[in-house]
Protein backbone atom coordinates (compact mmCIF):
# COMPACT_ATOMS: atom_id res chain seq x y z
CA UNK A 1 0.00 0.00 0.00
CA UNK A 2 1.63 3.40 -1.38
CA UNK A 3 1.38 6.62 1.24
CA UNK A 4 -0.83 9.32 0.33
CA UNK A 5 0.42 12.13 -1.40
CA UNK A 6 1.94 15.02 0.76
CA UNK A 7 0.11 18.10 0.30
CA UNK A 8 3.69 19.83 -0.61
CA UNK A 9 3.87 17.49 -3.24
CA UNK A 10 4.59 18.95 -6.87
CA UNK A 11 1.92 16.42 -7.93
CA UNK A 12 -0.96 18.35 -6.11
CA UNK A 13 -0.84 21.55 -8.33
CA UNK A 14 -0.38 19.58 -11.39
CA UNK A 15 -3.22 17.57 -10.41
CA UNK A 16 -5.66 20.76 -9.75
CA UNK A 17 -3.79 22.33 -12.90
CA UNK A 18 -4.90 19.46 -15.09
CA UNK A 19 -8.41 19.14 -13.94
CA UNK A 20 -8.34 22.89 -14.56
CA UNK A 21 -7.99 22.50 -17.84
CA UNK A 22 -10.16 19.44 -18.29
CA UNK A 23 -12.83 21.76 -16.46
CA UNK A 24 -12.28 24.53 -18.97
CA UNK A 25 -12.53 22.13 -22.17
CA UNK A 26 -16.11 20.95 -20.22
CA UNK A 27 -17.07 24.18 -20.22
CA UNK A 28 -16.47 25.19 -23.85
CA UNK A 29 -18.04 21.90 -25.21
CA UNK A 30 -21.07 22.84 -22.29
CA UNK A 31 -21.85 25.87 -23.79
CA UNK A 32 -21.65 24.67 -27.20
CA UNK A 33 -23.98 21.74 -26.10
CA UNK A 34 -26.02 24.44 -24.74
CA UNK A 35 -25.89 26.55 -28.28
CA UNK A 36 -26.57 23.00 -30.52
CA UNK A 37 -29.73 22.35 -27.80
CA UNK A 38 -31.88 26.10 -27.44
CA UNK A 39 -31.37 25.87 -31.53
CA UNK A 40 -33.21 22.37 -31.48
CA UNK A 41 -35.84 23.83 -28.93
CA UNK A 42 -35.77 26.76 -30.87
CA UNK A 43 -36.84 24.78 -34.49
CA UNK A 44 -38.96 22.45 -32.16
CA UNK A 45 -41.70 25.58 -31.27
CA UNK A 46 -40.65 26.59 -35.05
CA UNK A 47 -44.03 27.01 -37.74
CA UNK A 48 -41.80 26.79 -40.80
CA UNK A 49 -39.13 24.16 -42.16
CA UNK A 50 -35.66 24.55 -41.64
CA UNK A 51 -33.57 25.08 -44.66
CA UNK A 52 -29.91 24.45 -43.28
CA UNK A 53 -30.76 21.17 -41.42
CA UNK A 54 -33.12 19.53 -44.29
CA UNK A 55 -31.52 17.36 -46.77
CA UNK A 56 -33.65 15.03 -46.96
CA UNK A 57 -36.06 12.46 -46.11
CA UNK A 58 -32.97 10.84 -44.24
CA UNK A 59 -32.07 13.61 -42.86
CA UNK A 60 -34.26 16.00 -41.22
CA UNK A 61 -34.19 18.16 -38.30
CA UNK A 62 -37.79 19.08 -38.16
CA UNK A 63 -38.76 15.73 -38.87
CA UNK A 64 -37.32 14.63 -35.33
CA UNK A 65 -37.98 17.62 -33.72
CA UNK A 66 -41.24 17.50 -34.69
CA UNK A 67 -41.90 14.06 -33.85
CA UNK A 68 -43.78 12.34 -30.99
CA UNK A 69 -40.13 11.41 -29.72
CA UNK A 70 -39.08 14.88 -29.17
CA UNK A 71 -40.76 15.48 -26.26
CA UNK A 72 -40.72 13.78 -22.57
CA UNK A 73 -43.55 13.97 -19.98
CA UNK A 74 -44.76 17.14 -22.32
CA UNK A 75 -40.88 18.76 -22.06
CA UNK A 76 -39.27 19.24 -25.65
CA UNK A 77 -35.74 17.01 -25.46
CA UNK A 78 -34.18 19.71 -26.59
CA UNK A 79 -35.33 22.05 -23.66
CA UNK A 80 -33.78 18.69 -21.64
CA UNK A 81 -30.06 19.24 -22.95
CA UNK A 82 -30.53 23.12 -22.76
CA UNK A 83 -30.98 22.24 -19.01
CA UNK A 84 -28.05 19.41 -19.24
CA UNK A 85 -25.79 21.59 -20.44
CA UNK A 86 -26.27 24.33 -17.86
CA UNK A 87 -25.44 21.66 -15.32
CA UNK A 88 -22.08 20.95 -16.76
CA UNK A 89 -21.13 24.00 -17.13
CA UNK A 90 -22.52 24.93 -14.08
CA UNK A 91 -20.52 21.75 -12.14
CA UNK A 92 -17.39 22.49 -14.49
CA UNK A 93 -17.13 26.78 -13.25
CA UNK A 94 -18.47 27.13 -10.42
CA UNK A 95 -18.22 23.88 -8.38
CA UNK A 96 -14.60 23.24 -10.06
CA UNK A 97 -12.66 23.41 -6.84
CA UNK A 98 -14.75 21.00 -4.89
CA UNK A 99 -13.99 17.84 -3.93
CA UNK A 100 -16.96 16.12 -4.99
CA UNK A 101 -16.65 17.59 -8.80
CA UNK A 102 -15.19 14.88 -10.65
CA UNK A 103 -17.78 12.43 -9.48
CA UNK A 104 -20.42 14.82 -10.33
CA UNK A 105 -19.46 15.77 -13.51
CA UNK A 106 -19.07 11.70 -14.71
CA UNK A 107 -22.32 11.02 -13.35
CA UNK A 108 -24.06 13.74 -15.54
CA UNK A 109 -22.09 13.35 -18.54
CA UNK A 110 -22.83 10.13 -18.20
CA UNK A 111 -26.32 10.38 -17.56
CA UNK A 112 -26.55 12.74 -20.85
CA UNK A 113 -24.15 9.87 -22.74
CA UNK A 114 -26.91 7.39 -21.94
CA UNK A 115 -30.11 9.80 -22.87
CA UNK A 116 -28.63 10.58 -26.35
CA UNK A 117 -27.36 7.51 -27.04
CA UNK A 118 -31.36 6.38 -26.56
CA UNK A 119 -32.10 9.45 -28.67
CA UNK A 120 -29.56 8.09 -31.11
CA UNK A 121 -31.08 4.17 -31.60
CA UNK A 122 -35.05 6.47 -31.92
CA UNK A 123 -33.60 8.35 -35.11
CA UNK A 124 -31.73 5.24 -36.30
CA UNK A 125 -34.60 2.63 -35.91
CA UNK A 126 -37.63 4.02 -35.42
CA UNK A 127 -37.83 7.31 -36.99
CA UNK A 128 -35.05 5.91 -39.23
CA UNK A 129 -34.14 9.91 -39.74
CA UNK A 130 -31.19 11.42 -38.62
CA UNK A 131 -30.47 15.06 -37.00
CA UNK A 132 -27.75 16.47 -37.52
CA UNK A 133 -28.03 18.89 -34.45
CA UNK A 134 -28.98 15.78 -32.36
CA UNK A 135 -25.82 13.98 -33.33
CA UNK A 136 -23.67 17.43 -33.18
CA UNK A 137 -24.42 17.25 -29.56
CA UNK A 138 -24.10 12.82 -29.31
CA UNK A 139 -20.68 14.04 -30.33
CA UNK A 140 -20.37 17.38 -27.54
CA UNK A 141 -21.79 14.64 -24.66
CA UNK A 142 -19.05 11.86 -25.51
CA UNK A 143 -16.08 14.11 -25.30
CA UNK A 144 -17.67 15.84 -22.08
CA UNK A 145 -18.09 12.03 -20.90
CA UNK A 146 -14.58 11.39 -21.83
CA UNK A 147 -13.14 14.49 -20.09
CA UNK A 148 -15.17 13.85 -16.97
CA UNK A 149 -13.45 10.06 -17.01
CA UNK A 150 -10.25 11.37 -17.46
CA UNK A 151 -10.59 13.92 -14.64
CA UNK A 152 -12.27 11.04 -12.21
CA UNK A 153 -8.98 9.05 -12.99
CA UNK A 154 -7.26 11.75 -12.31
CA UNK A 155 -8.78 12.87 -8.56
CA UNK A 156 -8.68 9.06 -7.90
CA UNK A 157 -4.81 8.75 -7.96
CA UNK A 158 -4.76 11.76 -5.28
Amino acid sequence: MTDPVPVSSPVIPSIRRANRVLCCLIAILSVAGIAVSAVSLQRHYAKSATAYCDLSQKFSCDIVNRSEYSTLLGIPVAGIGVVGYAMLLWLSTFKKSQPDTPNLLLGAAIGGLLFALYLTYIEAYVLTTWCIMCLASLVLIFLISLLAVVMRLRAARV
